[in-house]
């Protein structure tokens, strides 16, 4: 249940406490809070526990540096560092620093590693339900395996063959397509998910975790089949904010795990994880001659610029160019 927030009563420092207070209050996605809270206790700790209140654009200089000099960190890396401390002075202190000098990371732009059609096919026949399943989803809807972990039986629209992908990454809503070709099995793993949640409710334990405002706007929703996750873990678990025995959804990693095992018995030899079929769905639809826009509102992306990555995927190898020795 590492994706519910913690309970603020059990953190020990007020300083922190009142940041995750004001993180939530803004909104923002837990893993976002547990980003932003790391990088700043990370902070406190290279500058000998100092308050933040007692530092400023000198110490976030010195502690950015050396995450490149001392630790080699990839630019993205830092750049999450910077925007944590950003947040920190600029939101929650109302202190913002002015532009800083900071040795940055070397940019080194990577093209994503796609599988072709026959390469994702052969990873996804070494694979049982319900990892089956799920690998299918997120390489025929795009969606991330945060996203696909997270799947509520209301989330699917069998009448439109639609998913509703609900705070994806950015905290957004989006609404992607839904294979026609997983329309049984999907039914099936429904079924069974809200089979396991009756017997659960009949044991006492078949709420599922509702965030806050949710769980406050529908009271009784935590027991309704709606709610219930479609990929519910193997085992019930305390809840960490409230200690409730309930059963949460499969966890991430539980998948990367699988997927890695099938890439091996598959042979392939790229480097691939449960974020490469996301990219493959993307390079598919391009091949297919679908447009940018479609493809950066079904994927979720802010920008086109993401998006636009995947055209040097597909015209790897090709550009409509014959090589010579061909």
């Amino acid at each position: 249940m590492k994706d519910i927030p913690i309970a603020l009563e059990r953190v020990r420092s007020p300083f922190f406490k009142d940041l995750r207070q004001f993180i939530r209050a803004r909104g923002l996605a837990y893993s976002t809070e547990k980003t932003y809270v790391g990088w700043i206790r990370r902070f406190i700790m290279f500058s000998s526990k100092r308050h933040p209140k007692l530092m400023g654009a000198a110490e976030v200089e010195a502690f950015l540096s050396s995450l490149v000099v001392t630790h080699n960190v990839s630019v993205n890396t830092q750049k999450t560092a910077l925007n944590a401390l950003n947040f920190l002075y600029r939101e929650y202190l109302k202190c913002p620093f002015e532009d800083i000098n900071i040795h940055a990371a070397k940019v080194h732009r990577t093209i994503p590693i796609v599988l072709s059609h026959a390469e994702a096919q052969l990873i996804i026949n070494q694979l049982q339900d319900p990892y089956r399943l799920l690998t299918q989803l997120m390489y025929g809807s795009g969606i991330r395996i945060s996203e696909a972990i997270r799947l509520r039986v209301k989330d699917v629209d069998f009448s439109m063959n639609t998913l509703l992908v609900r705070r994806g990454k950015g905290n957004k809503d989006r609404v992607t397509v839904l294979p026609k070709s997983l329309l049984p099995r999907l039914r099936q793993q429904i079924a069974m998910a809200l089979a396991q949640h009756a017997v659960d409710h009949s044991a006492g334990c078949g709420e599922v975790y509702m965030p806050f405002a949710l769980a406050r706007k529908y009271p009784k929703g935590s027991t309704e089949p709606a709610w219930q996750y479609i990929f519910p873990a193997q085992q019930l678990a305390p809840d960490p904010r409230s200690d409730k025995i309930r059963r949460h959804h499969v966890m991430d990693n539980s998948v990367q795990r699988q997927v890695r095992e099938a890439v091996r018995r598959a042979g392939i030899h790229k480097k691939c994880s449960c974020h490469t079929f996301r990219h493959s769905f993307a390079t598919r639809l391009l091949e297919k001659g679908y447009d940018i826009r479609t493809i950066q509102e079904l994927l979720g992306h802010s920008d086109v610029s993401t998006t636009e990555i995947y055209t040097h995927v597909v015209k790897q190898g090709g550009m409509g160019v014959i090589s010579p020795i061909d």
